[in-house]
């Protein structure tokens, strides 16, 4: 792992807490910690040269403490901070070509109150070439709050469809468990086959019913195996549940170090699917959005 992390900053305590949460992903990673500070767009042409270089000041101030404070707490980072202009999400794609993962606040200085992911993380994480991390400014009570029962091991929770296997996403997830010394939860949704719920079909039989979890299951573990092998390391539990996507995933997110989902490149009817889309605004742990072009 050798391409930096990146984090976007605005000064915000949000923006802090997920420069923090980078930091770490970055001495887990072995690689440095590029910080950026995007100048905030001035308002028109004619803005006085004092102002524009006090703007500039600012952020090279926020910048300065930001890499202070995170240095004191993690003295062996390698961390650099850059600025950039332009609006927010385009500065911090341009910042993160080359990066190897791009960390930004669920909400940065902007948005109201109950806001749980803002225009730019959304922005970003529906567009990077790389995968994006959003990081809620603090834990709180619901979905993927950080509570954990006592005795409970961390765990990195992946969505999964042995269906339709997305390597790029379980690749992230066993490799973000595996440095984190965390057990890995691998859930996968499942349906009711058609022919269970057409007209013709008064109820299912429980046997019916365990049939076709018991194929969910073994299609499960056929499609994992490699990477398990691969991952000697990593201890993986299998969930298949018969809920939404969705709700599967928000379900196991409670106490989990980190949430990975997947985004498809290029998908046409929009940037993430609606599974993504719910993951990132009602789990309240850091969760990853990993592109693939499957």
């Amino acid at each position: 792992m050798s391409h930096p992390v990146v984090a976007g900053i605005d000064g915000s305590e949000r923006s802090l807490a997920a420069a923090d949460w980078a930091a770490g992903e970055a001495l887990l990673r072995g690689v440095p910690l590029c910080l950026v500070h995007v100048l905030p767009p001035l308002p028109g042409a004619d803005v006085p040269v004092p102002a524009a270089e006090t703007l500039q000041h600012l952020g090279e101030h926020i910048l300065h403490r930001a890499i202070a404070d995170l240095g004191a707490r993690y003295p062996d980072l390698q961390a650099r901070g850059e600025q950039a202009a332009g609006a927010p999400a385009t500065a911090l794609l341009a910042a993160a070509g080359e990066a190897g993962l791009l960390v930004v606040g669920a909400r940065g200085s902007g948005g109201f109150d109950g806001l749980a992911v803002g225009s730019v993380a959304l922005h970003v994480s529906a567009a990077a070439a790389c995968p994006v991390v959003l990081v809620p400014e603090r834990p709180v009570e619901g979905f993927g709050d950080g509570t954990r029962m006592a005795g409970d091991a961390p765990h990195v929770v992946a969505g999964f469809d042995a269906h339709r296997p997305v390597g790029e996403v379980v690749e992230f997830a066993f490799s973000a468990a595996e440095v984190r010394g965390a057990r890995l939860r691998v859930v996968q949704a499942w349906a009711l086959p058609a022919e269970a719920v057409s007209p013709q079909k008064l109820f299912v039989t429980e046997e019916d019913r365990a049939t076709w979890e018991d194929q969910e299951v073994l299609q499960l573990s056929d499609a994992l195996r490699a990477w398990q092998d691969k991952y000697r390391e990593v201890t993986t539990r299998t969930d298949v549940v018969l809920l939404h996507p969705a709700q599967a995933l928000l379900n196991a997110s409670r106490g989990a170090e980190l949430v990975v989902v997947g985004r498809r490149v290029g998908r046409a009817e929009g940037p993430m699917g609606p599974v993504t889309h719910a993951v990132l605004h009602h789990t309240r742990c850091p969760v990853a959005v990993v592109p693939h072009g499957g």
